[in-house]
């Protein structure tokens, strides 16, 4: 069913109307899934409005599918929330870096330069891989840096 929701827009806040758009939710049952989520915690704002971020737009959508997709209950669902970000601490504290989506960046000394056609932000990108593309530079800007250290 996540399938049918539509595209995150790149933007840094979004209003609980706009998530409850985005995740197939409604705007009351994203306030009860606050309670019960721990881990849930938009920034509120002057009378205290709700704006989330767009980690938080992609943890309610894992939710959703957890409670409507495969069936589990809001304990159970929670449970297996805690679960998910526990196995995410621990990847990064044993220093792995999960970047779905992004292709494994060569060390050797032939990749080091960057084709400017390859960073070219046109229609072919989606707006989902545009901060793929521009982290790719700052890596590949990054290794450069540390190369010319050495």
């Amino acid at each position: 069913m996540e399938n049918t929701l539509p595209p995150i827009p790149a933007k840094r806040y979004f209003t609980i109307g706009e998530v409850g758009d985005l995740c197939g939710v409604k705007p009351h049952v994203l306030r009860y899934w606050e309670q019960e989520f721990t881990q849930l915690r938009p920034m509120k704002r002057r009378g205290n409005r709700r704006y989330y971020q767009h980690h938080e737009v992609l943890m309610i959508r894992r939710i959703r599918d957890l409670l409507y997709d495969q069936g589990f209950t809001i304990s159970g669902a929670r449970n297996k929330m805690q679960e998910l970000l526990q196995v995410e601490r621990d990847k990064k504290r044993n220093g792995e870096l999960l970047l779905d989506g992004v292709d494994a960046i060569e060390m050797d000394g032939n990749d080091m330069e960057i084709d400017s056609e390859e960073l070219v932000l046109d229609d072919r990108c989606s707006d989902a891989s545009m901060p793929l593309v521009l982290l790719r530079r700052e890596l590949c800007e990054i290794r450069e840096l540390l190369a010319l250290v050495d």
